[in-house]
């Protein structure tokens, strides 16, 4: 179990790094062009994506008062790239040492409003790494509308094969 959380979170960022590492290398006009998707073009999706990977790791550390980023200040994409990839190394090396136990753990209560239904601290992690996921795809999916071609694979298996098993 143990091996499998560290690998999700391993594979979630190296997708993170892969796909951000091309939507770098657009200019800023492509990076906020409005596309059809859940947010209106790329920077506001990969904002997102730091957005709930930052939230949740901070509930999972117990913070009381949540540090938003997209709340806190207006950042570059380089910016934004670099936060997500922070907080997913971050969750990354967690998921490496994490114990069973700890995976079984509640997360703290939301200060916020209180949770309605209970989840560990697998739970979140899980549920990071599958956001991630969904939000990736609507970034491949706005790359394409933009007349991307040529997007790197980020399929898990793909992950397993090529980068774990070298």
């Amino acid at each position: 179990m143990n091996r499998l959380m560290a690998d999700l979170a391993a594979y979630n960022h190296w997708a993170n790094e892969t796909l951000t590492h091309v939507i770098l290398q657009l200019g800023e006009s492509l990076q906020q062009q409005i596309v059809t998707g859940s947010f209106p073009n790329l920077y506001a999706t990969v904002l997102h994506s730091w957005d709930a990977e930052s939230g949740w790791w901070q509930r999972m550390e117990g913070h009381r008062q949540l540090v938003i980023p997209s709340r806190q200040f207006n950042p570059t994409m380089k910016e934004t790239v670099n936060g997500l990839l922070h907080q997913s190394l971050l969750w990354k090396n967690w998921a490496a040492e994490v114990t069973a136990e700890q995976l079984c753990t509640p997360l703290p209560p939301n200060e916020a409003g209180g949770d309605r239904f209970p989840a560990s601290k697998g739970d979140v992690l899980v549920h990071v790494c599958n956001h991630s996921t969904y939000h990736r795809g609507q970034l491949v999916h706005m790359l394409r509308q933009l007349g991307m071609t040529d997007i790197p694979q980020t399929d898990y298996i793909h992950w397993c094969r090529s980068v774990r098993n070298g």
